[in-house]
Parts: structure tokens; C-alpha cells; sequence
């Protein structure tokens, strides 16, 4: 080849790679648009429902949280996630854990209105005393940053093995805002309700 054709032959190729490398860089802000932030939208932030279980320490019991949301499905052990909730953490007493903390937690994705349900289940305990007291809370997390917010916190009390309770029932209005006087604790059960 002689030194005029490589030089044709290097001149298209390079311009060959620039509109390349020109025709992805527009490509790419076509493709995936800049967000837009929830605040100039006007939509406000979404936030997450926690909810968090925690009994003492060091015991080998494996109480099960189980949580349900609105137009959802009942979300445990056996049936870790939802379309709202999901089951962060499930806790086995001392079996297949590395620490001594006893505790589990449910998040949401976004806070859509409607009644909430929380539900403590006993499902094993090995040389456990009972009552075993469990604390339950439910605080509503905003995506954006910022402290958690508390709505409502209670105790428990599971008396024997395979024993399900609701600690917590309440309601959220279309803005993520505890709904009053909603607040209780009348059983609803939700394990066989997710079988």
C-alpha cells in the first residue's frame, strides 16, 4: 500500500470514528433524558413505610414479622416480597445468625393510602421463657434525605409457640400522613393469607 492510500485510508477512518463518537453522545441524551426531580414536578417524595420487629437479645426465638399493605399480598418468611413491601431481614433465633441481635424489618416503596397491618408470629423458640416481649414500629422513611419519622409504636406479648398477634393496624391518607383515631390492633391474620 502506498503512503497516498493510507493516508485516504486513515482520513475516513477517523472521520468514520467521529461521527461515531458524535452521533453517541446525541444519541445518549435522547435516550435517557435528564430526571426530573420530584419538587419541580410538584409530585411530593414518595417515601417508605418501615417497619421494624426486636425482641431480646441473645434468645434463640424465631419470631417472624409479617406485614401487609394496601392491595397487597401478606409479605414473611415464606413470602419475602410484594409489589409494595418487601422483607429485609428474617431473623432465626441463634440459628444461621453471627450476631446476638434479635430483630427483622419490612421497607415499602412508596406510600400509597390505605390501612397498614403488622403481625408478630412465634414461630420457634429453643429453651425460650415466655412470654417473649417483642417491640414493633412502624416510621415513615422520606427517599430523600432526612430523619425517619415514627407513627406509631407498640409492644407484644407471644405466649407460646406458633402464636400470631397483630401489633399494628392503622391507616395512611394519600399524602403518607397517619390517618387519626386509626391506630389498633384487632387481629387479622396473614400467614395463611400468603399460603
Amino acid at each position: 500500500m502506498d503512503e497516498e492510500t493510507l493516508t485516504v485510508w486513515l482520513d475516513t477512518a477517523l472521520l468514520m470514528l467521529g461521527g461515531f463518537i458524535l452521533m453517541t453522545v446525541l444519541l445518549i441524551a435522547v435516550v435517557n433524558p435528564p430526571a426530573k426531580s420530584s419538587e419541580s414536578a410538584g409530585d411530593p417524595s414518595p417515601g417508605n413505610v418501615v417497619i421494624e420487629a426486636q425482641w431480646a437479645d441473645q434468645i434463640d426465638a424465631d419470631v417472624d414479622l409479617w406485614v401487609e399493605g394496601p392491595g397487597d399480598a401478606a409479605v414473611g418468611y415464606s413470602n419475602k416480597s410484594g409489589r409494595l413491601f418487601n422483607l429485609l431481614r428474617d431473623d432465626l433465633g441463634k440459628a444461621q445468625d453471627m450476631t446476638d441481635y434479635n430483630y427483622e424489618v419490612a421497607y415499602s416503596r412508596g406510600t400509597p393510602a390505605g390501612e397498614y397491618v403488622a403481625n408478630i408470629h412465634m414461630y420457634r423458640g429453643v429453651g425460650v421463657t415466655y412470654p417473649v416481649t417483642v417491640k414493633v414500629v412502624a416510621s415513615l422513611r422520606p427517599e430523600a434525605a432526612g430523619a425517619s419519622q415514627q407513627l406509631v409504636s407498640t409492644t407484644v406479648q407471644l405466649r407460646h409457640e406458633n402464636q400470631e398477634v397483630t401489633a399494628l393496624r392503622f391507616r395512611l391518607d394519600g399524602a403518607g400522613a397517619l390517618v387519626a383515631d386509626s391506630v389498633n390492633n384487632l387481629f387479622k391474620e396473614l400467614r395463611v393469607a400468603s399460603a
